[in-house]
């Protein structure tokens, strides 16, 4: 059963049947349908159905002969909001089944993101219609988690917060010209670095870790699409499963410079989110690339 589907509102879902139930509604109700054929010439159908406003179940798998839809797969997501980034993405098959991961290197973070990509179709559709990579795409991230702490936010005056942002475009012009092969951005970086390393080194003996760092977003574990964030609360608002009745919470977070929207149920945050504060959690990360209309 899939880890994440409390983070949605499923969270006393615990019998294999009651889940089979629960995926067979998804289908005969399903609120979106997608159809389309691969490179094998097999029928890949998705149905998506919403259980609060923007989170959902998708429930993918073939289509035989005689038009009969056979499960592979289903999983939960949340629909992300705004755009997260402009960056190219690369996308890859998983070996397991026919889903994908995205692969975004975005300057802002300063490594490359990777998400389980949720809208296949259209990108299937653009693979087997040749017309690989499409340009004038943008990337809209969303995540689920399933256990999340509110953080106090650091206090800072207006000129403190007008360092730090003219700080990140410096720091983020540099990453730019270091990724062209600039020397002198490189050596610059990594000073940067060192002085940072010797800085909080000193610091962290008589001050908390979260005085000092204001947001991150760093891998977690061993897969590859779960992340450790700490960042800035920008945005909630609470839902609720229409069959379950279980609260969720749904909070846009400003981690790293990166804008998304994350999805948890509210017995599973310590604390009492509020714009301001800061939300500290493991996510698992998702992602919607916005195709031209001709693909969807």
């Amino acid at each position: 059963m899939h880890k994440y589907m409390r983070a949605i509102g499923f969270s006393t879902l615990e019998s294999r049947k009651r889940l089979q139930e629960l995926l067979a509604e998804t289908v005969m109700s399903a609120d979106r349908r997608s159809v389309t054929r691969n490179q094998d010439n097999h029928i890949l159908g998705e149905f998506c159905k919403d259980f609060a406003q923007g989170v959902g179940i998708a429930v993918c798998g073939e289509f035989d002969e005689d038009e009969r839809f056979t499960y592979e797969y289903y999983f939960p997501y949340l629909e992300g909001s705004g755009i997260t980034s402009y960056e190219d993405v690369s996308v890859e098959r998983h070996a397991d089944k026919e889903s994908y991961a995205g692969v975004c290197d975005d300057i802002k973070v300063g490594m490359s993101l990777i998400f389980y990509l949720k809208n296949k179709i259209p990108y299937i559709k653009a693979m087997i219609s040749n017309q690989l990579p499409v340009r004038g795409t943008s990337l809209t991230l969303s995540a689920l988690s399933v256990n999340g702490t509110i953080v106090l936010p650091i206090q800072k005056n207006e000129e403190q917060m007008e360092r730090v942002k003219q700080a990140s475009a410096t720091r983020s012009s540099l990453m730019a010209a270091a990724r062209k092969g600039d020397e002198d951005a490189i050596e610059t970086l990594t000073l940067e670095d060192m002085d940072m390393y010797t800085t909080i080194s000193r610091r962290i003996q008589k001050e908390d870790v979260f005085s000092l760092v204001d947001t991150y977003f760093m891998p977690y574990g061993v897969e590859c699409d779960q992340y450790s964030v700490l960042g800035e609360i920008v945005g909630m608002r609470l839902v609720t499963n229409q069959m379950t009745n279980e609260k969720i919470y749904i909070l846009r977070i400003c981690s790293n410079e990166l804008t998304f929207d994350v999805s948890i149920n509210i017995i599973d945050i310590y604390g009492e989110p509020q714009i301001g504060r800061r939300f500290k959690g493991v996510i698992w990360l998702q992602g919607n690339i916005n195709f031209p209309e001709s693909f969807a």
